[in-house]
């Protein structure tokens, strides 16, 4: 007997996707160098750019989000190099893995997981090396449900002749991000997240400063599935592709752009902030404890949760999927928190509800005392104050 999908997913990527997105993944292949799929892999380019708000080149590799971070690594980094990484949950602690493991002579700025670093310590850091060429920092922990104060870093990188590598996998669509503004120089994200479009793809915003830097790589790669500059060389120079682009999974990426296009990337920020403040307040509401310790640091892609002592994420998780229907995500350590995802589709309207309803009731199921009906009653006020998500 095969396992039943479940009824909502309300997890923290791949997420639901919109029905003209589906319909769009279902349009008939052509071949790639097809003068109409041409056309629509070169506006998809101007597209992302316009999601992005940035004048910056685009890059889209056909491959999951890791694909893009590790190329842009690999791109950036010489070995004996010094990177400054900041590390405040498991994609950071990744990322400086990536980064020695190239060779990098990796400072790192590090904090608990319940926290982010502050822009003060960012900047001791950066003053305190000045031979650091390189500092990555990942916008929005979404194992952590927090976000770092990426307008701030940017500056400080900016003001110190530093280059950026933001991995913005869980923040482009829903939270606010500003490549050009804010002095971001290699931004890598994806669709499958707050974009709401299949997971196929990885998003890569790279400015002049960024080319710079990858220009003194003699190591980068050529001629590789990891290759940025093959990308630039062949498709931005010559309008040729490295290798065989997935033509479903751009169909369904233009569409998840268009939709936001429409929307309005500010409209679309909004509607994330305003679905996760419901989430938010319906978690103390009930309770319980958010996993970010201050909460000016939560992201509004993700909330996380602490759990109850004695209970692990995945006997939450797999009861609350059993039970009512409804798969959230666990953690990536410890397993003490469970995160609700409200990112792309699932950042509208009564979402929040149905994962309250369904995190609350499964706790209690497994003997929490937890208040669901104060948590579902301030998270409707929250979103009454907010109509038309």
């Amino acid at each position: 007997m095969s396992t039943r999908s479940p009824d909502f997913t309300l997890a923290a990527g791949p997420t639901t996707v919109s029905a003209r997105v589906l319909s769009a993944q279902g349009s008939p292949v052509t071949y790639h160098y097809d003068p109409a799929f041409l056309e629509r892999f070169r506006t998809l380019g101007d597209l992302v750019g316009r999601v992005y708000g940035t004048e910056n080149d685009i890059i889209l590799m056909q491959g999951e989000a890791v694909l893009g971070l590790e190329a842009a690594v690999v791109a950036t980094v010489r070995p004996g190099m010094k990177v400054i990484n900041l590390v405040n949950g498991p994609y950071g602690k990744g990322m400086g893995y990536w980064l020695r493991g190239h060779g990098a002579e990796v400072v790192e700025v590090e904090t608990g997981y319940r926290e982010v670093p502050t822009p003060e310590m960012i900047e001791a850091a950066v003053i305190g090396n000045p031979d650091a060429e390189l500092l990555a920092v990942v916008h929005v922990e979404t194992p952590c449900g927090t976000v770092s104060p990426l307008r701030e870093i940017g500056q400080i990188c900016r003001d110190n002749g530093v280059v950026t590598l933001v991995d913005a996998v869980a923040s482009l669509g829903g939270v606010e991000i500003h490549p050009d503004e804010w002095g971001l120089d290699i931004c890598v994200s994806a669709p499958q997240k707050c974009l709401g479009g299949p997971s196929g793809m990885s998003m890569l915003a790279i400015s002049q400063q960024g080319w710079d830097l990858i220009a003194k790589n003699s190591n980068a790669p050529r001629d590789s599935f990891l290759s940025i500059l093959d990308w630039k060389d062949k498709w931005l120079e010559g309008e040729k592709f490295p290798y065989t682009p997935s033509v479903s999974d751009v169909y369904g990426v233009f569409a998840a752009c268009e939709q936001i296009l429409e929307e309005g990337v500010e409209a679309a920020v909004l509607r994330h902030a305003r679905t996760a403040a419901a989430s938010r307040v319906g978690v103390l509401a009930m309770g319980l404890e958010l996993w970010p310790l201050d909460p000016a640091t939560a992201a509004n892609s993700a909330t996380a949760v602490k759990l109850p002592k004695g209970l692990t994420d995945s006997h939450v998780r797999d009861h609350i999927r059993r039970r009512y229907g409804v798969m959230i995500s666990g953690a990536l350590g410890a397993g003490d928190l469970v995160r609700l995802g409200h990112m792309g589709e699932t950042a509208r309207s009564l979402y929040p509800i149905i994962g309250l309803s369904a995190l609350g009731q499964g706790l209690r199921d497994l003997g929490c005392k937890v208040d669901v009906g104060s948590g579902i009653d301030a998270a409707m006020a929250a979103l009454s104050e907010s109509p038309n998500l």
